[in-house]
């Protein structure tokens, strides 16, 4: 565990104790204050010092080849939702947008970024980081919210932390153990929006398609009208 008061991001924190070989397989790098997190489609992760969890988890997926790093990315958001699960309930409220953004209703509160490094065909390590919004109160767009704000309460965010680390190796240990149907079927059946007609942006123009399934190399598919499609990550955008 590497703990930091204050760094630009956790996941270049863990790239360079990549670089420098000091990363050991399962090490986490925390901080209180990020100045510089990163999200999705190149976006900023923004959280205030102290209220919210800010970390990147290093792992070594020798075993997991490149064109199936989808799973690596459905391990983590089945680890991170079975950790909000555990606060908030299982119930349909609580999704997880694809790829793995976390969602309860339609306001997001968890956000993931894996960057993967490849040796060959197989992968030679993952830096896995999360953000989670857990005590702030205050955001500057009205689609986010925190676990404070849904339930009222203040949380101590050590013993969070160490819940979710619990939480992601059991979902790892299952995808090192082979068990990717079940993977797919608990990602399936949490996933926002899943077998339901829903508007998305394609191409600068509005669409209306069902959620069908994710194929392996994790574009979403969609079922429009009589047509099946597929769409990667920077391809398609949901319309709330």
């Amino acid at each position: 565990m590497h703990w930091l008061p204050e760094c630009a991001s956790t996941n270049s924190e863990a790239q360079l104790l990549l670089g420098e070989n000091r990363a050991t397989d399962g090490c986490v790098v925390i901080t209180d204050k990020q100045t510089a997190g990163k999200g999705q489609r190149g976006n900023t992760w923004e959280a205030q010092p102290g209220e919210n969890l800010t970390l990147s988890v290093i792992w070594r997926p020798a075993f997991l080849a490149a064109q199936d790093q989808f799973l690596l990315s459905q391990a983590v958001a089945l680890g991170v939702h079975d950790w909000a699960g555990t606060l908030l309930g299982f119930g349909n409220a609580l999704r997880v947008k694809w790829p793995n953004d976390l969602l309860y209703g339609n306001q997001k509160f968890g956000g993931i970024l894996i960057e993967n490094t490849l040796n060959g065909t197989m992968i030679q390590h993952s830096v896995v980081g999360i953000g989670l919004n857990v005590n702030q109160q205050e955001f500057g767009v009205p689609t986010a919210t925190s676990l404070g704000l849904l339930t009222g309460r203040a949380y101590a965010l050590a013993p969070l932390a160490s819940r979710l680390l619990e939480c992601l190796e059991r979902r790892y240990l299952q995808l090192r153990a082979g068990r990717i149907a079940a993977l797919r079927y608990d990602y399936l059946h949490v996933l926002y929006r899943y077998q339901e007609p829903h508007s998305f942006e394609v191409g600068g123009q509005q669409i209306t398609g069902e959620i069908v399934g994710v194929d392996d190399a994790g574009r979403l598919a969609l079922q429009v009208q009589d047509q099946l499609r597929h769409f990667d990550l920077k391809e398609i955008r949901y319309l709330l």
